[in-house]
């Protein structure tokens, strides 16, 4: 019975460690992956690297192929192939020999049956194929679950995929069904259950179905951060929306970004301040560039040409010291992984990147000369 119990916690250790998170990082020109505690989880030994999708990253070996391997470094597909993409559902798209095709976890060459003029990636479980002019939507297994009619598509983001049919978008489900009649000119996401919308030179929300126009808006950005509550353009400044279509916080501003934890950066006169959610400016218009908070408390605020980090209070905890951005490497990305995450956030100093935690320490004291968030 002890023995049946170790086992138990065995597995579940190992299920634990294999399922970490963790980061691609460039030392000495070679790449490999870091913990969250700055250990080396898998030595930098790849000619290149990229991040992990469903446990499995892709690998380039000396010769120039590319592999996949899991969270111990270990080869799982073995490096074979010309170019490679991210797994995704369980499927990922391999180039050899000229040829692009299917692959599952295993390295097997899979739907090998389906008819499409063009290979795409799935994507919540979903692949785009095309016919002609025409697109649809394969499943994990290769059958046809969306027939091609429409001639323009994007891929399946929280279940939902814009499509075109002649000049007008709509969103449809997975099993094809409009969620949105495809009669308007421009469409977005569905985030948080909320939808923009352009209607002839109206912008609006899909609400319940129906179009609202919202007063005025020249511009509606989606609601992929915050769920309450977005910006739009009106007279040419920015302000705020409510998921009502209703304006709650009048334009008055050149830029704005998101709320988060109550609080939003937005810009007048070339200088970035916060305010609150009834318009109050709560930390006062002062720095170069601002961004939004993240869920840990704490903003990057640039004062002039490096970024440092304040809390809600607007008092600056960390030094203007750093970049943030260069060269494609970025904490700024569209799912609001932003400043610190867990305690940590990923910053560039002088030529070289870091971990730095919420008191200004690098994790490990170790910094490399490229480096990628956590997952």
């Amino acid at each position: 019975m002890k023995t049946n119990s170790l086992l138990i916690v065995l597995f579940f250790l190992s299920a634990i460690t294999y399922a970490q998170k963790l980061a691609l990082a460039n030392q000495d020109g070679k790449f490999g992956y870091i913990t969250k505690t700055g250990e080396w989880q898998i030595q930098p030994k790849f000619k290149v690297a990229k991040n992990f999708s469903e446990d499995l990253a892709q690998a380039m070996n000396d010769k120039k192929q590319w592999g996949f391997i899991n969270r111990q470094g270990e080869w799982v597909i073995p490096p074979s192939y010309d170019k490679t993409k991210a797994f995704n559902s369980g499927i990922a798209i391999v180039l050899s020999k000229k040829e692009w095709f299917y692959i599952n976890t295993k390295g097997e060459k899979i739907l090998t049956e389906v008819t499409t003029d063009k290979i795409y990636d799935f994507e919540e479980g979903l692949a785009q194929i095309r016919h002609g002019d025409n697109v649809g939507f394969i499943n994990t297994s290769g059958t046809v679950v969306i027939e091609p009619k429409f001639n323009k598509a994007f891929d399946f983001v929280n279940g939902y995929a814009k499509v075109r049919e002649g000049e007008k978008w709509g969103l449809i489900d997975k099993t094809g069904n409009y969620f949105v009649e495809t009669k308007y000119d421009g469409i977005s996401n569905v985030y948080h259950g909320n939808v923009v919308a352009t209607l002839g030179e109206s912008h609006g929300l899909i609400i319940n179905g129906e179009f609202k126009k919202v007063d005025g808006a020249q511009k509606i950005w989606d609601f992929s951060v915050n769920g309450d509550i977005t910006y739009a353009k009106k007279d040419d400044k920015i302000g705020y929306i409510n998921k009502n279509g209703e304006w709650i916080i009048e334009p008055s501003y050149d830029k704005v970004r998101a709320f988060v934890n109550g609080l939003a950066p937005v810009s007048k006169d070339k200088k970035w301040g916060y305010i609150d959610t009834s318009g109050k400016t709560v930390i006062d218009f002062k720095y170069r560039d601002a961004e939004i908070f993240s869920e840990d408390g704490l903003a990057p605020i640039k004062i002039n040409k490096l970024w440092g980090f304040i809390n809600n209070s607007g008092e600056q905890v960390i030094e203007d010291k750093y970049n943030i951005t260069a060269g494609g490497f970025s904490i700024f990305t569209k799912n609001n992984k932003k400043g610190f995450i867990d305690g940590l956030a990923r910053v560039k100093k002088e030529k070289v990147w870091g971990y730095i935690n919420t008191k200004d320490e690098a994790l490990k004291n170790t910094w490399y000369k490229q480096l990628e968030l956590f997952n």
